[in-house]
């Protein structure tokens, strides 16, 4: 049991005692490993219990992240990154209100973002300290990123870090009622490649027997064959002149692919294209393409909150001044790619008469890529047992044009519009009452299972987080989605 009332609390896990902190009525536990450091024979394996401590140990400093690049370029100017070198960095975080009653409290996990190869629990704005404010006991594990946690090698297990994930929320049932949490109520949710990975985990056989609800942030829904997902890994291993298999990868240091991950990916955003890593298809983990599993009915029991921001391209076309230099046969040649037809070219363009060719394009990469599959999802959940609840963000960023651009609603989400996380995508103005308003939204749906406006129907009722009345829109720019639909 934890101790309440004391400054420096205690809970008990199964592998030892942990002793975290109190600020501002929230209980913080900080670093608490769920699985064996990954290195020596456990580097590219499955994670591995966590070996049982003696005593009290400190839970009151930030663990070790995952090994990770900075972000480059102009992502660098406002998408931070969290570097606390170490071992343990299969570790997470726990923020749970100090002053709770006889009963257990909902939970909610969440799984950053950052392309499968950034991110963390270390960064400010994810501390969750507005979620245990509000009744809700928050975790925030760290998982395997990069060539660590997706390479496609021989001999080893795939999607490393969709296991490591798996195995946090394994720790979730069997410690949190420690923490004051009720492992009959855990909410996911992910936001990027974090929603990505959320969609694996609902689509997943035991998704039930692990997590109750799930909330997907702007994220794919997608997996690829290993001949695809493995061109990076490929790539990685001719720059360090080995060969992509298990030993090899296990003889060169995480520096050193580090450093060949970012010669090979430079350039590369996931809109233009290049180098990238992606879930993986994978009979143990990613059976199916989880849109696939999804719209086949797979997760159908489990509520669902999913949504994307109006503008999400802009975050990787606008600050890097790409969206400048897009022309009419870089339009052309990615419509034919993705199979977009010219008519939907036109529609967009004259529904966007001052907007130049790349807002164009970036229009039609976040329909096509994000928008689209949130509403074919939606629909097909509409015969499923559990609802669907929809939204758009779509109130403006003034940094740097962004507008609603990707990952600029974490900073509402988290009701965190102080931390340098959110100051970087939406600046010292933003408002701070559709911040109160989009986090209630995430807590209800955690404590009721609805966020507060109506369930998907076939009317298309999308719930608009615009700042200015937050809206419930019917069938919002329909006529851009039809066009889109395959």
């Amino acid at each position: 049991m934890t101790e309440i009332g004391t400054e420096r609390p205690t809970a008990s896990t199964s592998a030892g005692d942990v002793q975290g902190s109190v600020s501002h009525g929230v209980e913080h536990y900080l670093g608490i490993p769920y699985a064996s450091a990954p290195t020596g024979a456990l580097r590219f394996a499955l994670p591995a219990p966590v070996t049982p401590w003696e005593g009290v140990r400190s839970a009151t400093e930030l663990g070790p992240t995952a090994p990770q690049n900075p972000y480059a370029g102009a992502m660098a100017r406002i998408l931070p990154t969290a570097i606390i070198p170490g071992d343990d960095y299969l570790n997470l975080n726990i923020a749970a209100p100090a002053e709770r009653g006889e009963g257990l409290l909902p939970v909610m996990v969440w799984f950053h973002g950052g392309s499968l190869q950034h991110g963390s629990n270390a960064l400010s704005g994810y501390q969750g300290g507005a979620f245990a404010r509000d009744g809700v006991v928050y975790v925030a594990p760290n998982y395997r990123l990069g060539a660590e946690g997706f390479s496609v090698l021989e001999d080893a297990p795939l999607n490393l870090g969709l296991a490591d994930q798996l195995a946090a929320l394994r720790w979730v049932q069997a410690e949190i009622a420690a923490f004051g949490g009720d492992p009959t109520r855990v909410t996911v949710f992910g936001q990027s490649a974090g929603g990505n990975t959320v969609a694996a985990l609902l689509a997943h056989p035991q998704a039930s027997d692990l997590f109750s609800r799930a909330i997907i942030q702007s994220g794919p829904l997608t997996a690829q064959p290993a001949k695809k997902s493995g061109r990076i890994t490929a790539k990685i291993a001719k720059d360090l002149k080995v060969s992509a298999t298990r030993d090899d990868f296990a003889r060169t240091t995480p520096e050193e692919l580090l450093a060949a991950q970012a010669r090979v990916t430079a350039g590369s955003t996931p809109i233009t294209g290049g180098a990238g890593y992606a879930l993986t298809l994978d009979p143990a983990l990613v059976p199916a393409n989880p849109f696939d599993a999804l719209t086949s009915g797979a997760g159908t029991g489990i509520p669902l909150l999913i949504g994307t921001t109006t503008d999400e391209a802009r975050l990787w076309l606008v600050p890097s001044g790409l969206v400048m230099k897009l022309k009419g046969i870089h339009l052309a040649l990615a419509r034919r790619k993705v199979g977009i037809s010219a008519a939907a070219v036109m529609l967009f363009k004259r529904n966007r008469p001052h907007s130049i060719t790349g807002e164009i394009l970036g229009a039609l990469a976040t329909d096509k890529l994000l928008r689209v599959p949130v509403n074919q999802l939606a629909d097909a959940r509409l015969s499923g047992p559990a609802p669907t609840f929809v939204y758009e963000f779509a109130w403006q960023s003034p940094v740097e044009y962004l507008r609603a651009a990707h990952a600029v609603e974490l900073g509402f989400v988290f009701d965190d519009l102080s931390s340098p996380d959110s100051l970087g995508l939406a600046g010292s103005t933003a408002p701070q009452a559709l911040a109160t308003e989009m986090h209630k939204a995430w807590v209800d749906f955690a404590v009721s299972g609805s966020p507060g406006w109506q369930p998907w129907t076939a009317h298309r009722p999308v719930k608009m987080f615009d700042g200015a009345g937050n809206p419930v829109v019917l069938a919002p720019r329909d006529d851009e989605r039809a066009a889109l639909t395959p």
